[in-house]
């Protein structure tokens, strides 16, 4: 009999061991390990999302960047294109300031007019630039730049500005068109400035003249432009040409080129300016200062 119970006893003793191993095992319930398992999942899924969103904010932010930089580089160079046109002189060449008393450089006096001085290029009548011309300014007597000015202002409500092509003349470009005509086998600019005439005629049929008003400093070769551009209008003729078209009331030119000349005649007439007959662009003061004084100082 105690052998039996000794028995029972070492058989239950095994039995509370083995409970006793089951209860210390790191096994979790079914839910709980299924809930550990999401959480898991969750904190994978987020991190993954977090790495994989990275890059495309990273990507955003790079063009975004990319954008911005492109876009500031294009105003700066738009910025140094309107400072480099902006406060200018009219050509990159500095004034010499040596003028006599009296006279004044015309784009100082006029706010709108454009500037074409064709005797410091060499497209002109001639072929090459003229002696005097140093530099392309126009210069007139303190009484033709204020009278021009008066000019300007009429034409400026109309959209119009004023082109000058020339204004003070020395008297060695004058000489220098002596010498021109002088040699006839020079005629490169002949189809273009002097097609029906001889150029030995130019000082007889009145086109060139031996003391030109312009050295008085108070006449000025100009035509209308469109304010906004700076393009001629039409007048039928160019500056400096050399035959019977350039005459205010020559025949053969349309309504609108006849409308235009005659803008620019009544707008100079009203501003103190007489015309001449011969050339639709030229205009002398009507009280010029200095009317028996011929200059020889150089534009530049």
């Amino acid at each position: 009999m105690n052998r039996n119970w000794l028995t029972l006893g070492l058989v239950l003793a095994g039995l509370l061991a083995g409970l006793l191993a089951g209860c210390s095992s790191t096994s979790l319930p079914a839910h709980e390990e299924n809930l550990s398992s999401q959480t898991m999942s969750e904190e994978g899924q987020s991190s993954e999302q977090e790495e994989l969103g990275a890059e495309p904010g990273l990507e955003s932010d790079q063009a975004e960047m990319g954008q911005n930089s492109a876009q500031e580089g294009e105003e700066a160079q738009l910025e140094a294109e309107a400072d480099q046109a902006g406060d200018q002189p009219i050509v990159g060449i500095a004034k010499k300031r040596e003028l006599p008393e009296g006279f004044v450089y015309a784009d100082e006096v006029l706010e709108y007019a454009y500037y074409d001085i064709r005797y410091y290029s060499e497209y002109n009548f001639v072929g090459e630039q003229i002696d005097g011309y140093h530099a392309p300014f126009a210069i007139l007597s303190v009484q033709a730049a204020k009278a021009l000015k008066k000019a300007e202002q009429a034409l400026e409500p109309l959209g119009y500005s004023l082109l000058i092509y020339d204004a003070y003349r020395p008297q060695k470009a004058v000489e220098h068109f002596k010498k021109w005509a002088a040699e006839e086998q020079d005629v490169k600019m002949k189809e273009e400035f002097y097609p029906d005439i001889d150029k030995k005629n130019v000082f007889k049929l009145g086109y060139l003249s031996q003391r030109s008003g312009h050295s008085r400093g108070s006449t000025v070769d100009l035509t209308l432009a469109d304010q906004e551009t700076g393009e001629p209008i039409d007048m039928g003729g160019i500056h400096d040409f050399l035959g019977e078209i350039s005459a205010h009331d020559a025949a053969g030119l349309t309504e609108v080129q006849t409308k235009n000349r005659l803008l620019l005649k009544e707008t100079m007439m009203a501003a103190g300016f007489k015309p001449y007959n011969k050339e639709w662009w030229h205009y002398t003061l009507n009280n010029e200062p200095y009317p028996k004084k011929y200059f020889d100082f150089d534009v530049e």
